[in-house]
């Protein structure tokens, strides 16, 4: 395996074993010096063709702490404002000496444009494409749910995911629908007839349209960012209407699991999708599913990029071990 393009791209196997080299790196963050020498050498680029807090430190701080060079390379004051084409990006980067890119762009599929076309030699990261996927958000909301709901390891198998709200537009809920279904959990979209996405039939989850129906006894509720920005048309009569239908206030939350955990993929709507006192509840592992990010993260580009003969993730961690 060379790039990671889609959610898809990951068998039971390979998740467990980026989930679980994750956990191994994540004992790194505890040491007083925070770094490994692993990818000393090689460069990291990160290529974000849309604006981003989260995903692109994230991506940083992972490369960094295996002491990898990073570029960061942003399509704001940049030749791609001048007109470039993202082959003569690619070429450019791949005269650079690019390992790695990790791309975020607002078109679905540029990432496997980019990987298909053979302008790059080295490996690319899909860190979201237009409203198709996320896989490296998957991956790290699969690895807190296993870390809070199973004690960090094993699948997920026979835990209820219950994911609510602006699927439409969201590439995090299709890529955590493939990743949790292959991890065994029974996974329920929750949304407005008209923010779920043609063809959601043939993901492997239950849909529905009462949120009420659905939470008792849910292991995690994962909230989704009503996506305004991408919304051309009214999706639904007001904000307070759909808060009062879709949003997960302190009644909703106490029908679900007494261990069960509420997650959002950030940033948030404080009051439309979630309320301010569950966004910050006990229960909530919003702040953890961020600092997982750099350690999943850390995970990815050490499986894809850590020199082994075989490039599969599964033999880079059987070779570590």
């Amino acid at each position: 395996m060379k790039h990671l393009l889609s959610a898809s791209d990951l068998n039971y196997n390979s998740a467990i074993r980026v989930l679980d080299t994750a956990r191994e790196l994540s004992l790194v963050t505890d040491r007083p010096v925070k770094k490994l020498p692993t990818l000393r050498g090689r460069t990291v680029v990160n290529l974000f063709f849309e604006d981003s807090t989260r995903t692109r430190i994230s991506f940083e701080a992972a490369a960094k702490r295996l002491s990898a060079d990073v570029i960061n390379f942003s399509a704001k004051g940049s030749s791609l404002s001048k007109g470039e084409s993202l082959k003569d990006t690619a070429l450019t980067l791949q005269a650079m000496g690019a390992d790695a890119v990790v791309i975020r762009h607002g078109s679905s599929g540029a990432p496997h444009r980019l990987a298909s076309a053979g302008w790059i030699d080295g490996s690319i990261i899909n860190a979201g494409d237009g409203t198709h996927e996320h896989p490296t958000q998957a991956l790290l909301d699969a690895y807190t749910l296993r870390d809070h709901l199973n004690g960090g390891v094993g699948d997920l198998a026979g835990k209820r995911i219950v994911i609510v709200g602006d699927v439409l537009h969201s590439r995090v809920a299709r890529s955590n629908v493939i990743l949790l279904a292959t991890l065994g959990a029974q996974v329920t979209v929750v949304a407005p007839p008209t923010l779920v996405p043609v063809g959601i039939e043939t993901w492997p989850c239950k849909v529905s349209y009462d949120l009420d129906a659905e939470l008792d006894g849910a292991d995690a509720v994962m909230m989704l960012r009503v996506q305004g920005e991408r919304m051309i048309h009214s999706y639904f009569p007001t904000t307070r209407e759909y808060s009062r239908r879709y949003g997960l206030n302190r009644q909703r939350f106490e029908r679900i699991s007494e261990s069960g955990i509420v997650m959002h993929p950030g940033p948030m709507n404080r009051g439309m999708e979630i309320t301010a006192d569950v966004a910050d509840a006990e229960r909530s592992v919003i702040v953890d599913q961020v600092t997982n990010g750099v350690t999943v993260r850390m995970a990815v580009l050490y499986l894809l990029l850590g020199g082994f003969p075989d490039d599969s993730v599964d033999s880079a961690v059987e070779s570590d071990q």
